[in-house]
């Protein structure tokens, strides 16, 4: 576990579908686990850092180990409402709205494009920070995912990111997190802005 701003920590742990690293984190003042997969460190962490009240998914394909937690503290899962439907023969997922305020200090922002409950979270710890699904990764660069993830028409779900990137600059942020890839502490509002102008020059 490592605190990468105050009161927010992040952690890495292979997905056993996919086999590969994926990112979790955990809002400490929020009292809110997102896209979480078990730390090293075990549940018990939690227990020392206020025990979770909630677990957040920035899509529906971010379930990842929500049960064992959910169990442990008796907390909701929560996704954007045009995701449910992944969800509809079990396990319980609550829906939440753009634009919604799901914990404190944590606003659930719209992406879409990639898919239509696709979440930026704007979390208010460390400075101010962006939580990313699908839509942005980030292995040494801020880039897409590859075109065979992005459906028929990989230019029209880059330009819709595209957009949504642009109305997520005007909120107040300095770290960007990634469900994929390594945080990015401090620098991260010019680092997606840079990314904005890159993609819209067509660079």
């Amino acid at each position: 576990m490592n605190e990468i701003a105050e009161g927010l920590f992040h952690w890495k742990a292979v997905h056993p579908r996919i086999k590969t690293e994926v990112s979790s984190y955990y809002a400490e003042d929020a009292r809110t686990l997102i896209d979480p997969m078990l730390p090293d460190a075990g549940i018990e962490w939690f227990r020392s850092h206020g025990r979770p009240e909630r677990i957040v998914l920035t899509n529906r394909h971010h379930y990842r180990e929500s049960d064992a937690l959910r169990r442990e503290f008796d907390c909701p899962v929560m996704c954007n409402e045009a995701g449910l439907h992944e969800f509809e023969g079990g396990p319980k997922v609550e829906g939440f709205l753009f634009g919604d305020q799901i914990a404190p200090g944590i606003a659930a922002l719209e992406v879409g494009a990639i898919c239509p409950e696709e979440t930026a979270l704007h979390i208010e710890a460390g400075g101010g920070t962006l939580s990313f699904a699908d839509a942005l990764i980030n292995y040494g660069e801020i880039r897409f995912v590859s075109d065979r993830l992005l459906g028929d028409d990989p230019e029209a779900v880059k330009r819709g990111i595209h957009e949504s990137l642009r109305a997520l600059l005007e909120r107040d942020f300095d770290n960007l997190v990634f469900a994929h890839g390594d945080p990015l502490v401090s620098g991260g509002r010019a680092a997606l802005q840079g990314f904005v102008d890159a993609a819209g020059s067509g660079g």
